[in-house]
Order: structure tokens, then sequence, then C-alpha cells
């Protein structure tokens, strides 16, 4: 069989479908056509030396802000994609009813790497940094229900900030209209959380199986460990009922502190995220692959980190065609270097940790096409990150 695209020599990281080893993959037609030991190496399209390297599923982040030009927070999806191996975005609340139309027109229609979104509740999403739940007029349930309806394909469920900046005296009541709202449309809804007030409590009781808990090695008041390092006993709860626990790095939301802690446990996230935006990406996040690789610092394994940036968000979304390069499925494919070496990583506090792999990304592949770099655009002239940030090291 002829391929399109023949990656030969790499060692395969996927988790989802079981594959590790030394294999080959061969892509067609969009579709992983052939994983297998020596593939034939002539007449294929283009043949891909991976030689020393590891081959994985293109990476799904979770929770990301990519509506640039119109949010606060917004980096272009595609630059950042063909660099890092992230083949998958899930834009989370940056639009609300009234700009949605825009972010499909716009950002998911013209994007090579794929695009997906959450909704925020809140019809003014994050044009601005914050308060979008401080009015409980922009609320409107029944105009973000249609706007669901009429995206079913893009949208798949809402996004609701629940922090003491974001309601600013408005308490829980924007995530009640959240739960309407994800009840009405019969789709799981992303908390963020963060400083109180709400308190974790009143948030994770109107939490469902299948929602999606973001920030959850956060270091602020509402963490979720307690004082002697345990998960919180109405947290784990319903963790083990089947809600999902996702990083969301960010700026400001993830403590080593906290991820060790859980980790001590025996109870990994679920999911590993950026929370990509234009400050987390001057650091100490940097990208999905970096976030990645704090994890393997602090004792996660290469498969258990991969399967929580790949098949674990496919499943999240529902969407397990993505995720894994069984035969069959959507050639999104990522291609890295293990760059070993001693390198200091660090917490949105900068607290550090020592670590002996970084992931480098040689490769992207989405939908069996190379994904080629480009020229990223300059950050806006308001990202600035937190005062205790400045000086940082570059990436690692």
């Amino acid at each position: 069989m002829n391929f399109d695209i023949l990656i030969r020599g790499g060692e395969i990281v996927d988790p989802g479908a079981g594959q590790h080893g030394r294999l080959d993959v061969g892509i067609a037609g969009g579709k992983i056509a052939a994983v297998a030991k020596n593939l034939p190496t002539e007449g294929h399209r283009r043949v891909v030396d991976a030689s020393g390297q590891i081959v994985t599923p293109g990476l799904i982040d979770l929770h990301t802000h990519i509506y640039w030009g119109v949010t606060y927070w917004g980096v272009e999806a595609d630059p950042i994609a063909a660099r890092t191996g992230v083949t998958t975005w899930l834009d989370v609340g940056s639009s609300g009813a009234y700009s949605f139309p825009g972010f499909r027109r716009w950002i998911a229609e013209p994007a090579r790497s794929r695009v997906y979104a959450l909704l925020n509740a809140s019809y003014v999403g994050l044009v601005g940094p914050t308060f979008e739940f401080s009015n409980l007029d922009y609320m409107d349930v029944p105009l973000a229900a249609r706007t669901i309806e009429e995206n079913r394909d893009l949208i798949l469920g809402i996004k609701a900030r629940i922090d003491r900046n974001t309601t600013r005296g408005t308490g829980i009541a924007g995530l009640e209209r959240s739960r309407e709202l994800a009840d009405r449309v019969g789709l799981p809804v992303m908390v963020h959380i963060g400083a109180a007030p709400p308190g974790l409590e009143e948030i994770i009781g109107l939490m469902r199986p299948g929602d999606i808990l973001t920030h959850c090695n956060t270091g602020n008041d509402n963490k979720v460990i307690d004082a002697e390092r345990q998960v919180l006993p109405y947290v784990k709860q319903l963790w083990d009922r089947g809600m999902i626990m996702d990083i969301g790095h960010g700026t400001g939301s993830f403590s080593f502190d906290t991820a060790e802690a859980m980790l001590s446990h025996g109870l990994p996230p679920d999911v590993i995220s950026s929370d990509i935006h234009q400050m987390s990406i001057q650091g100490p996040m940097f990208d999905l692959p970096n976030t990645m690789a704090k994890f393997l610092a602090i004792g996660m394994s290469l498969s258990d980190t991969i399967e929580r940036a790949t098949s674990r968000p496919a499943r999240a979304m529902a969407k397990p065609e993505l995720g894994t390069l069984k035969v069959g499925a959507e050639a999104d494919v990522a291609v890295f270097t293990l760059r070993e070496g001693n390198f200091t990583f660090h917490d949105v506090r900068m607290e550090p940790r020592r670590g002996k792999v970084q992931l480098d990304n040689t490769l992207t592949i989405v939908r069996g096409e190379v994904l080629e770099r480009s020229e990223e655009r300059p950050l806006h002239h308001w990202a600035g990150i937190p005062t205790h940030q400045h000086g940082q090291p570059p990436r690692p």
C-alpha cells in the first residue's frame, strides 16, 4: 500500500490504543492506514524518519483561549499548533452567544488545526479580562441554548468561571444559571475555580458526573486539598462518580504543591491542559509540552502523561476518533524529541522543580497533512504578566 506519509523508525506512545514500541505509521486519505513494524519505504508521497524520537497522537488541549483579536486572552491556534504538536484545541468560554458567530467564521472555519469550543454562559464572553458573571442580565439562558442548538458541531459544552473577580458579588447565581443551561442542552459544564467566594463546596454541589473541574491543581483558597494534603471528601466523591479533573495551568492556576499532594495519594489529574493565552504563553506555562514535562519532573510516567493530553481529553470531549493512532482514526500525529538534561520548571508562584526531560516538537500532522511552521503575531500591548513572574527564565 502506498501512503501519503510514512513515519518510520519512531517509538510509538499511544496509550489510548495500547500501542507502544518501535512501529511505523502509514497515513492515507487523512486517516491512520497502518501501524506495524518495518513497513515498506518505497512509493510513498513523503517519508519521515522519526528515529530516536517518540510518535504520539496529536495532542488535545482541553483548556485554551484562541479567539485572537476579539478577546483579552486570545492567541492564534495554527502557528502554536505547528510548533507544539497540539492538533485539537478546545476554546473554553472565549465566546458568548453574541460573539460566537465571529468565532465560528474567523477562528474555527479557517483553522487548519481542529477547533471546538465551550460557550461562555455569559453572552459577553471574555472580551475583557473578567467580570462576565457580575451582571446576571448577561446570562440569557434561552439565547445561549439557541446558539448551542445551531452550532452543535463546534460547541461541546458550557464554560463558567466561578471566582471572586468573575462573580463580583453575584455569588453562586452564575453557576446556577450555567447548570440550568447545561441541563437544558444536555452538555457538560467546565467550571473554573480559584479565589473564593463562592466557596468550593458550594461550587461542587452544582456539578455533575461528566462535568469538568478546571484548575484542579490550583494553590488558591478554593484548592481541592485540605491542610493534611488530602483531597477534600466532597471533591473525591464526585470525582469517583465521573467528574473530570483538569489542570488548566494558565498564569495563576497551577501549584506544584497541590499536584504533588494529589500524586502522593495516587490521584493524578484526568487531563493535562495548558490554559494557553496572551499571558501564560510568556511563561512559566509556555506551552502544553512544557506543562507535560512538569508532570514528568514530579514523577508521572511518560505514557500516563501522554494519555492525559491525548485519549483522555478526547473522551472528555466525546470525540473518541481523536487522541489515538489506531488504524482508521483521524490522522492527527505529533513527533517529539525527548531532550535530556538538567531543567528547572516553575509553577505560577515561581516555585521551582528540577526535571531531566523536556518535550520538543519536531512535526505536527493534522488530518493527514503536515502543519508547516509560521510566524506568530506579536502579543497585544495589554498582555502583561504578574510582577512576581517578571524576569523569569525562558522555556527550559
